[in-house]
């Protein structure tokens, strides 16, 4: 079973010699903390003072982990992903953004994509993160119980409407939709949200899907409640499994703040948590479906092996396997040639607006080196079986 995701040749069956090249190099300089730190605050001030470097970012790393500026740019990807048996999930990677123009602009984006998978087998999900449609701080403020003043109110309620929208339009068109997990001081207010949603449209099919980060060790009592809840109420649950994205920034603010760091101790506890909560939903698929986006060799392996104790089809409904678009194409490609449901999550977008995600993919890789190093030994391994 463990030479599972050894095999090169499909994992970069679509990569020409040079894109392979390209993907050692970056890996490489991505293996490098130092001159990640160096780069993106390079990168930063360049895009800011306008500087002439979106061609050279466009040709490098942007290309190598986004499908385009657009979501046209993105379906020569898309189609090339298909014909290998992988889905794609067109991700509007823009961020940061505090007007209610920009959220409005987010919702007609989420439902223009939602629109174009229901035609599009390729691309059976939809995707967004809850501050795409609101202002994290409203979201936070929600999260701890504060008051909110008259226009706050009417801005929720504006929040509550989008999620709404997307969510009716998602159930309308049979296109799931995942919703993203972010920062621990905001969540509270997203869960919520989603929940209702949950109940309002997952009645028969699972349709939405909250985010789990396993990094969080609250995380499984989080589920069971959620469960036992859903069960009683006669509607099911929707969770994509992640370990999560945001560490550092909660640990520190937790220490600045003086209370319990809500992140898992080790690495390994988080690893425990996430095989824990993948667990927990393969014993109850008849109640919850699950998105495991998840780069760890570990897991996607434990996954498979629980599938077979339960005699459960690899391309069973429920259960789908993802990773992003240019990571750990040796685990796609490897799923799906064994008939298990894998998607890829394609980020796109003008490249000023996506590059907090592209620094923040950069940052990830850094912080979990052996995950850079197995990416590096396979594109290495390949690059030598096409020399012989």
């Amino acid at each position: 079973m463990a030479s599972l995701f050894e095999n090169s040749e499909r994992a970069f069956i679509l990569k020409t010699d040079s894109e392979l090249e390209r993907a050692y190099f970056l890996f490489k300089m991505i293996s490098k903390e130092p001159l990640v730190r160096i780069g993106t605050a390079i990168t930063k001030f360049a895009l800011n003072a306008s500087l002439p470097v979106e061609g050279l970012i466009r040709s490098t790393v942007f290309d190598h982990f986004c499908g385009g500026v657009t979501a046209d740019d993105c379906l020569p990807v898309v189609d090339k992903l298909y014909g290998t048996g992988v889905s794609a999930v067109l991700d509007y990677s823009v961020e940061g953004k505090e007007d209610e123009a920009q959220f409005d602009a987010c919702l007609a984006k989420v439902m223009e994509l939602t629109d174009f998978a229901e035609h599009k087998e390729a691309m059976p999900i939809s995707v967004f993160k809850p501050t795409g449609l609101g202002r994290f701080a409203l979201w936070q403020k929600v999260t701890e119980g504060k008051e909110l003043s008259l226009s706050e109110t009417d801005e929720w309620a504006r929040i509550e409407t989008r999620f709404d929208t997307i969510c009716k339009r998602a159930h309308d068109t049979n296109v799931e939709v995942l919703i993203d997990g972010e920062e621990s001081w905001m969540q509270d207010a997203a869960d919520e949200l989603v929940y209702r949603m949950m109940a309002k449209y997952n009645t028969k099919n699972v349709i939405v899907y909250n985010t789990l980060q396993c990094y969080r060790w609250d995380r499984l009592d989080y589920l069971k409640k959620i469960h036992l809840e859903a069960k009683a109420k006669g509607f099911k649950i929707g969770v994509k499994v992640v370990r999560g994205a945001y560490m550092e920034k909660e640990r520190e603010r937790a220490e600045i703040n003086g209370y319990p760091s809500p992140i898992c101790e080790t690495k390994q506890a988080t690893d425990d948590n996430y095989n824990k909560v993948m667990c927990y939903i393969f014993d109850h698929l008849d109640d919850i479906s699950v998105f495991l986006g998840t780069h760890n060799e570990e897991s996607s392996l434990m996954a498979v092996e629980e599938m077979k104790k339960r005699s459960l089809e690899s391309g069973d409904q429920r259960v789908w396997f993802g990773q992003l678009y240019g990571m750990s194409d040796h685990i796609s490609f490897n799923l799906a040639a064994e008939g298990y449901n894998v998607a890829k999550y394609i980020p796109f977008g003008p490249v000023k607006d996506v590059m907090p995600y592209l620094i923040r993919r950069a940052e990830e890789n850094t912080s979990v080196a052996g995950q850079t190093n197995r990416e590096l030994e396979l594109i290495k391994k390949e690059k030598k079986r096409r020399k012989l």
